[in-house]
């Protein structure tokens, strides 16, 4: 189903996403147990972290740090004086009847994030970033007989960054969380795997007529473990939001998930009011104090951030905007092109090897930039092999499919496969000469004027030499060789 023109512009789209991010950290937030995925179930985990009474809990200087690092590279202001809180609800993954987080008091506010939508940078407003301990993790029968609960997640130190409603559409969505993902991992505060549950996102939607000022009933949106699917949940509420507004009837307040199966929202639960949580500050916590120095430090040590490193490929290295943003989604494939250009590559050469041969090939055998066959400095000497005519572009392509599979360098491999062309122009000048007297008519029509004729001759040339002849040595020479016979 697909709504009509005058349905997509009868209403405007109005979302706001709230992102969990899991911080990087050996240990949890207020325990020693430690937070590495895929642990056998109910293993790392101790009486702070199941709740057992007379436990207390002890705060993770390092989840601080790194939550800190996060609001600022978020561009937040940053409450130096702040707290935690207790988040009373019941539910089978909370052991403790309550999740100690921050409520009044987060530890950044009034953040933006920005984002180049259609060419044009947009600026997406961050309530707050707060630090939580997470929830376990239930998992349900699929007869619903019954639910078995893991532990093991319970207490891993998390983010929690609230965005402003600001974001008008689900491509926006999506740019969005690629954004926060960016930065996270550019900061090396989480490794943002979504299929680990480290980087997860709800979302909030609603959609209102064109030019009103009030929002209109909005939905939350759970159940998406991907970018696309993100957008692709965020496309099916507007087109059923759409529907409803458009025939007159009332969009229901309800948590919905999304079904990849039926690639549909699927209503959870009714949401007529908001939950009473009943926070208050958590008695077993002294106030958090972040001194001047402590701040100074986290901000002297901020990596140079994607839109920053963007910017600077397009005005430094001379890159299409398209191109330095493939390179700087992601901070390993960033450094791994640097690495090729300061091993001698031109840029925007290097950036077609990377995007295409290297990217492509790490995606077929689902591989991340750190798993490359290929070294920056290897792929840097492949390209000088080809830049300097010693073999072609297609013959590079080979040589680069050989480098993955044997390990071994352009040299090599060029030596080996008996690749390398033949540029010596005196040697090429006989095959020259051959070719003119084998080809009358090739001849005849080129100096008639038709030059494509040039090609039948070049393809004379490259079959007599095997493949191995220059084509631009050869090219040049036969034009030579045809004018001087004009």
């Amino acid at each position: 189903m697909s709504t009509t023109m005058s349905e997509t512009q009868q209403f405007e789209t109005v979302v706001g996403l709230e992102v969990h991010v899991e911080l990087q950290t050996n240990s949890k937030i207020f325990c020693g147990c430690k937070t590495n995925f895929g642990a056998p179930p109910n293993t790392n985990v101790c009486p702070i972290c199941l709740g057992h009474p007379g436990t207390l809990p002890v705060l993770n200087k390092g989840a601080v740090d790194l939550a800190i690092r996060a609001a600022v590279a978020l561009n937040c202001r940053i409450n130096q004086d702040c707290k935690f809180d207790r988040k009373n609800y019941f539910y089978p993954d909370l052991p403790k009847g309550y999740q100690i987080s921050q409520f009044d008091q987060p530890i950044g506010e009034h953040g933006y994030v920005e984002i180049d939508v259609n060419g044009e940078r947009k600026r997406i407003g961050i309530v707050r970033v707060h630090l939580e301990e997470d929830a376990g993790k239930s998992m349900h029968a699929a007869d619903g007989t019954h639910t078995l609960v893991d532990y093991n997640r319970t207490g891993v130190p998390l983010i929690e960054i609230v965005s402003e409603p600001d974001i008008r559409s689900p491509e926006e969505a999506r740019l969005y969380l690629e954004a926060i993902k960016s930065i996270m991992q550019y900061c090396e505060i989480s490794d943002c795997r979504m299929e680990e549950g480290s980087l997860r996102c709800d979302a909030n939607i609603s959609l209102r007529p064109v030019g009103a000022a009030e929002f209109g009933q909005k939905t939350e949106v759970k159940n998406m473990n991907s970018f696309r699917n993100v957008q692709k949940a965020l496309e099916c509420e507007v087109e059923r939001q759409t529907a409803i507004l458009a025939s007159g009837g009332r969009v229901t307040q309800e948590t919905r998930r999304f079904d990849e199966a039926t690639q549909t929202t699927v209503s959870m639960r009714s949401k007529e009011e908001a939950h009473d949580y009943r926070y208050f500050p958590e008695p077993d916590l002294v106030r958090l104090n972040i001194d001047d120095a402590w701040l100074n430090r986290i901000r002297a040590s901020l990596p140079e951030l994607p839109l920053q490193k963007r910017d600077r490929y397009v005005t430094e290295y001379q890159l299409p905007a398209y191109d330095a943003g493939v390179l700087t989604a992601d901070h390993a494939t960033a450094a791994y092109f640097e690495a090729v250009v300061a091993a001698g590559a031109d840029p925007k050469t290097a950036s077609n090897w990377v995007m295409g041969e290297v990217l492509g090939y790490l995606n077929a055998q689902n591989l991340e930039v750190s798993q490359s066959p290929v070294t920056a400095e290897r792929l840097a000497g492949l390209i000088r092999e080809v830049a300097s005519g010693k073999i072609s572009l297609k013959q590079g392509r080979e040589v680069f499919k050989a480098m993955c599979e044997t390990g071994k360098d352009a040299p090599t491999l060029i030596a080996e496969l008996g690749m390398e062309q033949i540029s010596d122009e005196s040697a090429l000048a006989a095959m020259v000469e051959e070719a003119i007297a084998n080809n009358p008519k090739s001849v005849e029509d080129y100096l008639g004027g038709k030059e494509k004729a040039l090609g039948a001759l070049v393809g004379q040339i490259m079959k007599a030499s095997k493949g191995k002849a220059n084509p631009g040595v050869v090219n040049k020479l036969l034009v030579e060789r045809l004018k001087a016979m004009q």
